[in-house]
């Protein structure tokens, strides 16, 4: 009678891989996180100083209930820092084309539309004209959406609120409409204001220091 040959054994080694206990595993290195990113550098010819970095918000509970002081009112505001002023020599009949310049040359250093009014003491701009043409709701309603430049003339300049930067071009006008604009100009650029203009005439109104 033939032999039979023997079945093989089956070990337990054989029946599948032995599970690795979780405290021998080896964790996937996790991937380094990234630093916080270094400050962007200044545009090269940005026109005034750069931005100062807001400071960052606390929590509502980090923030103390404001109680009066007891030794006497709270002290006034420091002042708002006046802009920068620059002056660009130019004539009456060349303070438009003067203020045309420095308005491209701002557009090409990094300002955005919306952040420049331009302001003349005498004729109206072109662009000023041609809005004014479909009437008054339809020229305020560009300013308001701010997101262009607004061209404005003495007249309409109380009316602008303040943007960061200003450009004004001495066009003409009467003395007084001049020494009426340029104070308004100022009181209305947050940090930079450039005049096109007689220097003479200019420093009589601002002052010899511009």
């Amino acid at each position: 009678m033939p032999l039979l040959p023997e079945e093989p054994q089956i070990h337990e080694s054989a029946q599948g891989p032995v599970a690795t206990p979780a405290s021998s595993r080896v964790a996937p290195t996790p991937r380094p996180v990234p630093g916080p990113r270094p400050a962007a550098p200044v545009r090269p010819g940005r026109p005034g100083p750069p931005r100062p970095t807001p400071p960052a918000q606390r929590a509502p509970r980090d923030v103390a209930p404001a109680t009066p002081s007891p030794s006497g009112p709270a002290a006034p505001a420091a002042p708002a820092a006046s802009p920068q002023i620059q002056l660009i020599p130019a004539s009456a009949e060349g303070a438009l084309d003067a203020a045309e310049e420095a308005l491209d040359l701002l557009l090409d250093t990094g300002r955005a539309p919306g952040e420049v009014l331009v302001l003349t003491t005498g004729a109206r701009h072109p662009w000023a004209e041609h809005e004014l043409s479909f009437g008054e709701a339809s020229y305020w309603a560009q300013y308001d959406a701010g997101d262009d430049v607004f061209y404005a003339d003495g007249a309409a300049a109380a009316r602008a609120a303040a943007r960061p930067v200003v450009v004004v071009a001495v066009n003409g006008g009467s003395a007084d409409a001049v020494a009426a604009v340029l104070p308004l100009a100022q009181a209305r650029a947050g940090t930079l204001l450039i005049v096109c203009g007689d220097p003479q005439q200019v420093n009589s109104v601002l002052g010899a220091g511009v």
